[in-house]
């Protein structure tokens, strides 16, 4: 199993790195692990500490219609290069928190991802290079408000609302590039989405190039690489999963706002 690490609180309220040991005992770093991070002596057990989402990043940079069936259900082309955009850092929760439902939207949907976490400064590099800047990798829901969407024109509302952007459970280091991602909602055994990642458009390497040729992309930021086809509604009450072989669940609760 991969080393899978994380970021978690105490109960007093402090906040940590660790490492995710099989006991679910948590070995704290004395630092993020893309900066470096050592082990400690201090174990956390599982009474004592809460998972929170992997990451605190400056920003998210997601990527639209990176799934050649994915923008063929959304009415559209393919891109001829890749259509980013930004989530806000305040939407993101952990795994098991709750998505609020906007009173603004009627039509809130699941779209599940696989999600990059940037281990070093990047700016204006090549694929090649962009590749090294990768830390790790983890999962990611981007929640959209698909009416909002497309009454606006542009994404920024329908993708922005607090806890829009689940994000972990934790952080692996590698990933088979054919693993295979799927959302499942509620007891259905049956997956509302399901696709290999190497089915992406513009594989992760590209899209960290393209996105650090617009803006510099810092420790700990997240890219969101795209999501295939299958995405559909939420309604209060419905617990969404989306999986990632290699990665582990990232489950969710819709729940009134």
């Amino acid at each position: 199993m991969a080393q899978r690490y994380l970021r978690v609180q105490n109960q007093e309220g402090q906040i940590y790195y660790g490492l995710l040991q099989l006991s679910l005992n948590v070995e704290v770093l004395d630092a993020p692990p893309w900066l470096h991070g050592q082990p400690t002596n201090l174990i956390l057990e599982p009474d004592n500490y809460q998972i929170l989402a992997p990451c605190a990043p400056s920003k998210i940079v997601a990527v639209g219609k990176n799934y050649a069936d994915h923008a063929a259900e959304m009415g559209t082309s393919v891109p001829a290069e890749p259509l980013i955009f930004l989530k806000p850092p305040t939407s993101i929760i952990a795994s098991e928190s709750e998505i609020k439902y906007p009173e603004q939207s009627q039509q809130v949907d699941y779209e599940g991802e696989l999600a990059i976490v940037i281990g070093d400064r990047t700016c204006d590099c090549t694929p090649e290079l962009a590749q090294t800047k990768i830390w790790g990798y983890t999962i990611a829901n981007d929640v959209t408000a698909r009416d909002l969407q497309k009454q606006d024109g542009q994404w920024t509302r329908a993708k922005g609302f607090d806890t829009f952007c689940p994000l972990g459970p934790w952080v692996v280091r590698e990933l088979n590039p054919g693993a295979k991602l799927q959302t499942f909602l509620n007891d259905e055994p049956n997956p509302v989405q399901s696709a290999c990642i190497d089915q992406m458009v513009f594989p992760p390497d590209f899209l960290v190039s393209y996105i650090s040729k617009v803006m510099t992309l810092l420790p700990g930021d997240v890219v969101l690489t795209g999501t295939p086809f299958g995405v559909g509604a939420l309604h209060l009450g419905d617990r969404v999963r989306v999986e990632i072989e290699g990665i582990g669940r990232l489950e969710n609760t819709v729940v009134a706002r």
